[in-house]
């Protein structure tokens, strides 16, 4: 049994997610960096999107006001102990966000927790003696945009494309494109919702290891960008740089599909033990 200490968890942890809220995703900014050949008002809006994510790195400043909700995805080894993980992953969050908006807060009085915790903890056991933990800053403005769809296996692919397509479609500039479209399919309710905030995970440019499902991103992302939304709403053939799929074995009398868009602000890192 390999024993990693939690406060050495909680330190590396704290200094990643301090780097993801001042630097988003660089081969985001990079991807609206090389936008020329577009509508000239979301070009325009690309380079100022460029601009402010330059400014926020080079002074230490967050590239977003909405610093989001720590949204924290763990595989740990079944040969790992980590006594008081869970523990040492909101005083991280905590230590982070120490200067960052305050934006949890309980869902019926909406007293505000004060410090930005609890994180949303995700866990995934698997085999071998590493823990890996991921950190994804998951602000309103897309998040409100998500939907779930419980289609009927006779929708089939067409339903799923239809049903991604809809979720931007409705979503629109409210999500902050160019966005990156993560689409969790199958399992229950819940996993296909999880599967969705997965996929937002995966670098950019990267494609499902089945053919299919990578087939199925492609044909998603050239619809989603025929719809003309376009950088910030203003138009083109940009409304979105990426649909990730993800996919988990369902019920024969079910397909779930969750969509879940993330904004260009695409804040997230991976720390491995």
């Amino acid at each position: 049994m390999r024993i990693i200490d939690a406060e050495t968890v909680r330190a590396r942890l704290t200094e990643l997610i301090n780097s993801c809220l001042v630097i988003p995703d660089r081969a985001v900014t990079a991807a609206l960096d090389r936008l020329s050949d577009d509508a000239p008002l979301s070009v325009a809006a690309a380079k100022l999107i460029v601009e402010n994510n330059r400014i926020a790195e080079k002074q230490g400043a967050y590239c977003c006001q909405d610093t989001g909700q720590a949204l924290v995805s763990i595989k740990l080894g079944d040969a790992v102990c980590c006594e008081g993980l869970y523990g040492a992953i909101d005083s991280a969050v905590r230590d982070a966000y120490t200067c960052a908006r305050k934006s949890v807060a309980d869902p019926l009085t909406r007293i505000n927790t004060g410090d930005n915790t609890p994180a949303v903890i995700e866990t995934t056991l698997c085999a071998g003696d590493t823990l890996e933990i991921s950190f994804l800053a998951k602000g309103a403005g897309s998040e409100n945009m998500a939907k779930l769809y419980m289609l009927t296996p006779a929708d089939g692919r067409d339903g799923i494309v239809r049903a991604a397509v809809e979720a931007v479609r409705v979503g629109g500039a409210n999500a902050c494109p160019p966005l990156v479209v993560g689409i969790g399919i199958g399992g229950l309710t819940e996993t296909a919702c999880i599967l969705s905030k997965k996929a937002l995970l995966r670098p950019l440019g990267t494609h499902n290891e089945r053919a299919d499902a990578a087939a199925l991103e492609t044909e998603i992302l050239e619809k989603v960008n025929s719809l003309g939304i376009g950088v910030a709403g203003f138009g083109g053939k940009t409304t979105a740089l990426a649909v990730n799929v993800e996919l988990a074995p369902t019920h024969i009398g079910m397909l779930p599909v969750a969509v879940n868009l993330q904004c260009h602000s695409l804040r997230h890192g991976t720390v491995k033990f």
